[in-house]
């Protein structure tokens, strides 16, 4: 949420993921404007100093029809609204793009998971207990 509180924590998860030496540099932050209006200025400024730390910043407006219907009848969105998340949406596949080409490889297939004993789903694992 693009609040004073919700920046400031974004920028400390952001600092955390840059001291684990996370790729940030792929990562698309989107910040949500919590009522009609201008952004505050404490968000405008973190939005601009997190843009030299991520792939892109975006913010999605105010959207009337998200607060009251939520996501469920997308036909209700604004202009605004759909515009960013198509600016949203673009930031993510050029971050893609940029790490991994154009066009983007195929996914990898997920390797099985080693067959093993299995755990008795009526059975509860005790606390702090291991599963064989």
């Amino acid at each position: 949420m693009a609040t004073g509180p919700g920046v400031a924590a974004l920028q400390t998860a952001i600092k955390a993921a840059s001291a684990e030496g996370l790729p940030l540099q792929r990562a698309v932050v989107v910040l949500s404007s919590p009522g009609e209006g201008r952004i505050p200025a404490a968000v405008k400024a973190a939005a601009t100093m997190l843009q030299s730390l991520v792939a892109a910043v975006v913010t999605v407006p105010c959207d009337p029809h998200i607060r009251t219907h939520g996501l469920a009848d997308p036909d209700r969105l604004g202009r605004r609204t759909k515009e960013a998340a198509e600016r949203a949406v673009a930031a993510v596949l050029a971050a893609a793009h940029r790490t991994w080409g154009d066009p983007l490889p195929p996914a990898p297939i997920p390797a099985a998971l080693p067959a093993g004993p299995t755990q008795d789903p009526a059975q509860p694992v005790s606390e702090g207990g291991l599963t064989t």
